[in-house]
């Protein structure tokens, strides 16, 4: 590895990305590493007197960073007048694309791309670990790295509406990985770290205005080599936001109103037909399982609107092993999670119930006695809601080792 190149993108993060470099600054000063930040807005913000604040706090963050000798930083505006962004190409894809774009220009193919935000804390060796990481295993491409949301003590709702939406998230996951899927990962843009190489052998990033960070972690899923375990965390603030379609931010923001009807606890039966699609994939190989079997089949078979995909699979791939990755490719993390929504419109067990139904069947000694069916989840302290988040963390770290494991048996 000749270089780590770190990428955070950041509009109206006036109060946040100074802790964060001031973090990063405190890294091992023999790892060579390089800071890219974007400082972007659409330009027409700056005839908008509703966004003035935003120009104003982009305006001063540039100042701040065009005096920042801690770091060896390239500050990358698109927020200055006449320098934001046009049209409808805009938001936080565009610019992790031109960070991107920046980093590649200048870095050979093993080089380390870091993926930040401008609101995520690090540890002291949080560098050094993906260094170490990517050294230990050189077929690893990339790596999905665990995250833990910071809460804020001083906001009691704040904190139950970011632990309600992580809890969902490390529900999904959790699901995913119990059934071996290759796709049992948490795409965080925060969370995110390549090597140069691999980056640009799936095209970059596909710049979207939100969950960009899904597809480009999907790409490197397909491509292979992709790590789910890092041994370190990066640590993202939990925050309201309404600056992207849907993530942390507005998923936050919809929960406040107590709307989680997009975030829903998804219990593991919607699950089990995708695991057993996988178990007969020997059987779909050979033609002798079907749509007619499977639910999850069937979906795919709608939703790629084709009857018989399995068997062109098979006229075009070698051998059984061709044809798993090939079905993948097809049954891929995007369709999954459209067919779990599918299946769970079907339900109708409250979240607490769900999430109780779960955790008696991964960690039954850590069912909470205070958890009681029929209840919102964001009716709970956030210091209980603490707990389970802490026991699901505590999970998937172990099943993201193992996932490793799996994919390389």
């Amino acid at each position: 590895m000749r270089a780590i190149r770190v990428a955070i993108p950041a509009m109206d993060e006036l109060d946040y990305l100074p802790v964060t470099l001031d973090a990063l600054s405190c890294q091992q000063t023999t790892l060579p590493f390089e800071v890219y930040v974007c400082v972007n807005q659409p330009d027409t913000y700056w005839d908008n007197p509703a966004k003035f604040v935003i120009c104003e706090h982009n305006r001063q963050l540039l100042e701040y960073l065009r005096c920042y000798d801690s770091l060896t930083l390239h500050v990358l505006d698109y927020a200055s007048p006449g320098k934001g962004w046009k049209g409808k190409q805009f938001g936080v894809g565009f610019a992790r694309k031109v960070l991107f774009d920046n980093i590649l220009s200048d870095s050979e193919s093993d080089d380390l791309v870091v993926s930040l935000d401008a609101d995520t804390k690090v540890g002291p060796g949080y560098l050094q670990s993906l260094a170490d990481n990517f050294a230990a295993h050189p077929d690893m491409q990339a790596v999905a790295v665990p995250y833990y949301h910071d809460l804020n003590p001083a906001d009691e709702e704040q904190s139950r509406a970011m632990l309600r939406y992580e809890i969902y998230m490390r529900n999904y996951a959790i699901n995913l990985l119990k059934i071996n899927s290759p796709y049992g990962f948490t795409a965080l843009g925060s969370a995110i770290a390549m090597r140069a190489g691999a980056l640009r052998k799936v095209g970059n990033i596909t710049p979207f205005q939100s969950g960009e960070d899904f597809y480009l972690v999907q790409k490197f899923c397909k491509m292979g080599g992709l790590r789910l375990f890092n041994s370190e965390c990066v640590y993202p603030a939990g925050r309201y936001s309404d600056r992207v379609p849907f993530g942390t931010g507005p998923a936050m923001l919809k929960g406040k109103g107590n709307d989680w009807s997009s975030y829903p606890i998804y219990p593991y039966t919607c699950f089990q037909p995708v695991s057993e699609a996988y178990s007969h994939l020997e059987e779909l190989y050979k033609g002798e399982y079907s749509a007619k079997d499977n639910d999850f089949l069937f979906f795919l078979q709608k939703d790629l609107q084709k009857k018989d995909i399995w068997s062109d699979i098979r006229r075009n791939v070698a051998d059984f092993a061709h044809f798993v990755k090939a079905f993948h490719q097809k049954a891929d993390g995007l369709r999954i999670l459209q067919y779990v929504r599918a299946k769970n419109i079907q339900n109708t067990e409250n979240e607490s119930d769900m999430l109780i139904s779960n955790m008696q069947r991964w960690l039954p000694d850590e069912v909470p006695s205070w958890l009681i069916a029929g209840n919102s989840l964001t009716s709970f302290p956030a210091r209980l809601l603490n707990e389970v988040r802490d026991s699901l963390f505590r999970l998937e770290q172990v099943l993201r080792i193992q996932h490793h494991e799996f994919i390389h048996q």
